[in-house]
């Protein structure tokens, strides 16, 4: 049986968050703060090997998210407030564009692909007119951070009437102990009981 009984191809969407370099590049990770990618580089080929399979079965949309630069220049107003605090502050100095660029996960191009300057997907103004011009009800979504960047999008989306499927073995986040033990709760409680059905990927393919 389908998560929901009305998904169908034409009302649903695959949803990739920021599997992009400053996530999950080595060069891009932070000692000193404990911030590694080991467990988000683990995760991306099985990301990778399920969106073959899923346009297989489907033939359905898909749609990345990238980052803006990820400075005081380009940011939303509200997390250049934040980051005043040291505690909260994750400022990249990159200026070559090597963040953004997406790592082991590439779009194709049949693929959209849209940019965001904050952790909600949904405040991209274009990447919601698409879904509603595509009539998208269903979002199937993966990517990065899952207690950051996927956990601001699908509290978003779901207050916008949007239905989730989360698959938990294609979110993943940093290392560190703490965030691994939030993703789980999320995981096991927060998301299932609150914003959608959560499943793994296998799952989802074999009832596609």
């Amino acid at each position: 049986m389908k998560p929901y009984s009305d998904m169908t191809k034409n009302n649903t969407v695959l949803l990739v968050i920021d599997p992009v370099n400053s996530c999950a590049h080595e060069k891009c990770e932070t000692p000193e703060i404990n911030i590694y990618f080991s467990k988000i580089r683990a995760m991306l080929p099985k990301l990778a090997n399920f969106i073959k399979e899923y346009k297989k079965k489907t033939n359905g949309l898909v749609i990345y998210t990238t980052i803006t630069p990820w400075n005081k220049e380009h940011l939303a107003e509200n997390l250049n407030e934040l980051y005043t605090d040291p505690r909260a502050r994750y400022y990249s100095d990159d200026t070559t564009g090597f963040d953004e660029e997406f790592h082991t996960v590439n779009p194709s191009p049949e693929d959209l692909v849209f940019d965001k300057n904050t952790y909600d997907v949904f405040t991209n103004e274009k990447l919601l007119q698409e879904l509603k011009d595509r009539k998208i009800h269903y979002i199937i979504v993966t990517g990065i951070f899952s207690d950051g960047c996927v956990l601001s999008s699908v509290i978003s989306g779901f207050s916008k009437g949007f239905n989730f499927v989360i698959l938990k073995d294609l979110i993943e986040t940093t290392d560190d102990e703490k965030r691994q033990r939030l993703q789980e709760l999320l995981v096991s409680f927060t998301f299932p009981r609150l914003y959608g059905k959560t499943i793994t990927s296998s799952e989802l393919l074999e009832i596609l």
